[in-house]
């Protein structure tokens, strides 16, 4: 599939990476996300890898928490089915903090490594700002790492400015760049942009990675021409679901409008949306449960909003955002 956007660094890295990433959090294996995705078989998430590749997505997002090491696993299992090489992808995944404090980082890195097996840690990050340590001594920690060869650049998520400022002024001294800040990110959240939050990174070079950038599904707007959808989606999305079916259904209105002008999904629409927006500093990596998501996903860099649209969609979304 031709793509019409160019590859992305993320911050001030020699990392390359297409503006659409694929996060693999539904390679969990269901765990403790039974609540939220089903669980997939293996032979389902090498298809949906395989698939992203095709579609020109260059790299994938996981994390330690992600069923415990499974979605690395499952990822892994997925590239080497594929005979993808380490050299052509880029890999992100994340030390959980909670209940732990910075020296956990150098103690855990090698079970990253195990569960990758062969695939480098291009990005490592820290998933949340609740750790027992301080964002200096995390960032540290992970600055080690980088030293040691181990992981290639660094990351945060879900950070407020102040403690990404922090985290950026920590590396800086060790000479490593911020590279991203991972947050929720899109036409129903967008408080990055209110909080100070867009500004920050931009002014110190560090790439917004747009978590839930569908909104869970929700923008696809397949839940609102077909209620029915709700029974068969799992229990924490389906209360917030039906909450916000008719508030956000104006958007999803145009969304579809739009759509048909490019011969699209809604879905593309809402991810081609942030791949324009903010000079090209944001990338996103939405998620796949089933193969046509991922072929999806890949489809909405193969083509540009019109300036008109872009002012729509800004303008329909700031009435309902939360």
């Amino acid at each position: 599939m031709k793509t019409v956007f160019s590859k992305r660094r993320l911050g001030n890295t020699d990392l390359l990476v297409t503006p659409v990433g694929l996060g693999v959090m539904q390679f969990s294996g269901g765990n403790m996300f039974r609540m939220m995705f089903p669980e997939i078989p293996q032979e389902e998430k090498n298809t949906i890898v395989q698939t992203a590749i095709s579609g020109g997505i260059n790299w994938f997002d996981t994390a330690e928490i992600y069923g415990r090491g499974n979605s690395e696993r499952g990822l892994r299992v997925a590239l080497k089915n594929g005979n993808v090489q380490d050299e052509d992808v880029i890999i992100g995944t994340k030390w959980f903090p909670i209940f732990r404090t910075a020296r956990s980082i150098s103690r855990t890195i090698e079970t990253r490594l195990r569960n990758l097996d062969g695939y480098t840690i291009d990005l490592y990050m820290v998933h949340q700002p609740w750790g027992f340590s301080t964002p200096e001594a995390e960032m540290n920690a992970m600055a080690e790492l980088v030293d040691a060869g181990k992981v290639r650049s660094v990351g945060v998520s879900n950070f407020n400015v102040d403690q990404m400022q922090r985290a950026h002024q920590t590396l800086e001294k060790r000479g490593i760049p911020l590279a991203v800040n991972q947050v929720q990110y899109s036409l129903l959240h967008r408080e990055i942009e209110r909080n100070g939050l867009l500004d920050a990174a931009n002014s110190m070079g560090v790439t917004i990675v747009a978590w839930s950038p569908l909104a869970s599904g929700l923008l696809s707007g397949n839940f609102h021409r077909d209620p029915e959808l709700l029974n068969h989606t799992p229990l924490a999305r389906r209360f917030r679901f039906q909450r916000q079916i008719e508030r956000t259904r104006p958007l999803i209105e145009l969304q579809e409008e739009i759509s048909a002008n490019h011969g699209v999904s809604p879905a593309q629409v809402a991810l081609n949306w942030l791949l324009q927006k903010d000079g090209g500093n944001v990338v996103v990596i939405p998620g796949a449960s089933k193969v046509s998501q991922a072929e999806s996903n890949a489809g909405s860099m193969s083509f540009r909003l019109t300036e008109e649209e872009m002012v729509r969609l800004d303008k329909v979304s700031r009435s309902i955002t939360v």
